[in-house]
């Protein structure tokens, strides 16, 4: 990835450039110290001044997108800041619509909210200051010794950071909450930005350093020294690249710090950096007046057999790794984005989405969009998009919108790929937001966009979600990882999550498997099959992969989880390819085509632990008994061992069914099964066993029988416990219920026999039914003969 750099081949401005600002309509405003603002459109030509004032500027901020789509009438302007101390608030043809003195000294910097409802500004004074949008003086939020040169709101648009001398400052705009303060660089910290998708702050000085930094103040990168102070730093919209400017040099940097690559130039210091809405193209003005374009280019996606470059604006090149055939795609506009994936490639540009199949890349299918694609996500079935207008979009891949789910307090705007899961059946979308708290998920059905259930509420902020891509939608997982960092599973349908690591920077799902792999304390983790967090942990730590040998780094991150690879991003840049056992993949493959018996042979030829866990837990979850007895066996798992052995002797389905539910730790899920199959003695003494008394009686009295039989239980138990009756029901019902311990033996001895007699009676109707049906079948086989002979 790289950026390519065209300016105007004669100057526009005579003086220095501090500022410019890209409009939602992609024009750029560039002022300068010859007291003029230029307008220039995509390509990096002028278009000619759009005004002349009696000032020297020194911050140029463009009122927000998001306020746009809320608001009605006298969005399209920006504000300005002065050396004289004022700030003005101009109109996108240039007139002047309110001046304000603002400072003492030069009003060195300035940002509109996200929300559009104030405007921050800091001054040479060392003040901060909060105005309404009419220009009208809020509060004035700090006062420092030295002048405020950076200034950033957050995503809440309500705290504010910015930087004074070394240190940079976090503060809330509500007075009583408490401020982070941090010392940054050795010397003076000239510029910071915030980003409201990733909370990540960056930071440039005269120490000629740039550092990223988490937003509690803890450091995650610093970059190598520029010849020169670092004047500029500018994350990209969606929060996954970002920009550093200095003294003739321009550098693209990922989001974790490490720069992708870096341009010399001839611009002076870069003083003012600006993004496009849609992170394609930037801008830069410099101490000279020069005014940079750099387009984002060699963006290179690829799934194991086909790699695909964006080399420029128009172009898209399509390598086959294995055949080394190369097709180049061109197109009428501008590529905003590129996504590929289970055998499809989508692009995006500035006004239409082209949906290829990998194996005809002649014939795509093309609709038009609304506005620039700002994310696409991919699945087996379908793909997602999501704009500022529209939000979030579904469409197969032949073009058909399936969807287009909302809720009130979508913000698009404020959202990436961490916060997006898509899979063949369900959408899960994190609330984002100044009036969220990051901690709830909702579900959509991927057919009709229609809510599934209520939002899931987490206990802490959520930073990252995905869903399972395999199984049925009452099989679907969610994955997240909070604010702690650490990793939760979560059923779409049974919403009760169960914590399966800490420490993790990063996770993924297979993609075809239900395997998923993170980095756990900076180590690759393999779980061969999650689902058993919810079932039996001991049995989860034996069926995992652990690569323990290769340290990856702090703040990794796992980017292709796919066959027997996983491709890991370190840290610094540096891309790790490991290597996975491929036996696990063979494995689902033979259970989705239900073939246990050569699975069982494939463990017992690899004779690894791990991989008989694995079994043993996928033939539970599939009531395939036979197969985990061998397996727990193979483990040494003697009291799950003997647990099937003893399940294989319960004489009726539904009675295996509810011991299954009840060994996933599903009792009401048990006691249903029983209750629907009329077992009511067998719902009973399930509650007796799991020692919940008041409900086995409630059952007992609901159906007016065994009464005595629990009366009879309880005290048994207590005469164990050497305890003594504390329970009021159960003292009340001693005294008018007789319990007569010979006639409840004699009581279950009967309901044992019934229901021995009843399975017998059910399987003899069965056989007489497999005799019905095959005499038929070979009456209907001789009647078609004997037609055939007489024809």
């Amino acid at each position: 990835m790289k950026l390519k750099l065209t300016q105007a081949p004669a100057p526009v401005h005579t003086e220095l450039a501090p500022a410019c600002g890209w409009s939602v309509w992609n024009e750029l405003i560039s002022c300068s110290d010859d007291q003029t603002l230029h307008k220039w459109n995509l390509q990096g030509e002028p278009e000619g001044k759009v005004c002349q004032l009696d000032a020297y500027y020194t911050d140029l901020h463009w009122y927000p997108l998001s306020s746009k789509r809320n608001q009605s009438g006298g969005t399209d302007v920006f504000a300005v800041g002065c050396t004289n101390g004022c700030f003005k608030v101009i109109s996108r043809t240039g007139k002047l619509e309110k001046s304000v003195d603002a400072h003492s000294g030069a009003c060195i910097a300035l940002r509109w909210s996200y929300d559009g409802t104030a405007l921050a500004t800091a001054g040479e004074d060392g003040s901060v200051k909060i105005w309404s949008r009419n220009g009208m003086l809020r509060s004035t939020l700090a006062q420092s010794d030295s002048p405020v040169y950076s200034i950033v709101w957050g995503a809440d648009s309500d705290q504010l950071c910015y930087s004074t001398g070394s240190n940079i400052i976090i503060r809330s705009s509500q007075s009583s909450a408490k401020q982070i303060t941090w010392k940054a660089h050795e010397g003076v910290v000239l510029k910071v930005d915030w980003s409201p998708i990733s909370s990540m702050v960056v930071s440039g000085g005269e120490d000629c350093k740039y550092k990223v930094w988490d937003s509690y103040g803890r450091l995650l990168y610093q970059g190598d020294p520029f010849d020169y102070a670092v004047t500029a730093v500018a994350w990209s919209p969606n929060g996954d690249l970002l920009a550093v400017g200095s003294q003739d040099t321009l550098q693209l940097c990922d989001r974790m710090g490490w720069a992708h690559s870096k341009s010399h130039l001839k611009t002076g210091s870069i003083l003012g950096l600006s993004w496009t809405s849609d992170g394609t193209q930037l801008a830069g003005s410099g101490s000279n007046g020069t005014v940079v374009f750099a387009q984002v280019v060699d963006v290179a996606q690829e799934d194991g057999r086909v790699q695909v470059t964006l080399e420029d604006e128009h172009k898209v090149v399509v390598v086959d790794l294995l055949s080394e055939i190369t097709d180049e795609l061109e197109f009428r506009d501008r590529v905003v984005k590129i996504s590929l994936g289970f055998d499809h490639l989508i692009v995006a540009t500035s006004t239409q989405c082209h949906v290829y199949s990998i194996s005809n890349l002649s014939t795509p299918y093309i609709f038009d969009l609304k506005e620039p694609v700002t994310l696409v996500m991919q699945c087996e079935r379908h793909f997602l998009i999501m704009d500022h207008s529209s939000g979030i979009q579904l469409y197969t891949y032949e073009g058909r919108q399936l969807c287009n789910p909302k809720f009130p307090g979508l913000h698009p705007e404020l959202m990436n790929q961490q916060m997006l899961g898509l899979s063949n059946d369900t959408i899960a979308v994190m609330e984002v937001g100044a009036q969220s708290s990051g901690t709830t998920v909702r579900f959509f059905d991927a057919a009709q966009g229609r809510p599934i259930g209520e939002p899931f509420q987490h206990s802490l902020e959520i930073k990252e979600i995905q869903l399972s891509q395999v199984g049925t939608s009452t099989e679907r997982q969610l994955i997240l990882i909070d604010r702690n960092r650490d990793l939760y599973v979560v059923g779409v349908m049974k919403r009760q999550p169960a914590k399966l690591a800490s420490m993790v920077d990063s996770a993924l799902w297979h993609n075809t498997t239900g395997m998923l792999a993170a980095l756990v304390d900076q180590k690759l983790t393999v779980w061969y099959y999650p689902n058993e967090v919810f079932v039996d942990k001991e049995m989860l730590a034996k069926s995992r992969f652990v690569k323990a040998d290769a340290e990856y780094g702090k703040a990794a991150h796992i980017q292709v989880f796919t066959g027997a690879k996983v491709l890991i991003r370190r840290s610094d840049g540096v891309l790790v390819t490991v290597a996975t056992s491929p036996y696990p993949t063979m494995l689902y493959d033979m259970l989705r085509q239900g073939q246990w018996e050569k699975a069982t042979r494939l463990c017992r030829f690899i004779k690894d632990p791990s991989m008989w866990a694995t079994l043993a837990s996928m033939a539970m979850a599939n009531k395939e008994l036979n197969t985990a007895e061998t397996a727990f066996a193979e483990v040494d798992e003697v009291d799950k061992l003997h647990f099937v052995m003893k399940l294989k002797q319960v004489p009726h389905e539904e009675g295996r069914n509810a011991e299954l539910a009840l060994y996933r730790r599903r009792p009401d899920e048990a006691e249903a099964i029983l209750i629907q199959a009329g077992l009511t003695y067998r719902a009973i003494k399930l509650n007796i066993k799991l020692f919940r008394w008041d409900r086995a009686l409630d059952l007992a009295q609901q159906y007016n029988q065994h009464v005595d039989t629990v009366l009879w239980y309880r005290q048994r138990y207590l005469s164990c416990a050497n305890g003594e009756e504390s329970n009021e029901r159960f003292i009340e019902l001693n005294d008018k219920v007789a319990v007569d311990e010979q006639q409840v033996r004699q009581h279950i001895q009967e309901e044992k026999t019934a229901e021995a007699d009843g399975q017998a009676q059910r399987d003899m109707c069965d056989a007489d039914e497999d005799r019905l049906g095959i005499q038929g079948s070979l009456q209907a086989s001789a009647t078609t003969s004997s037609s055939s002979s007489s024809m």
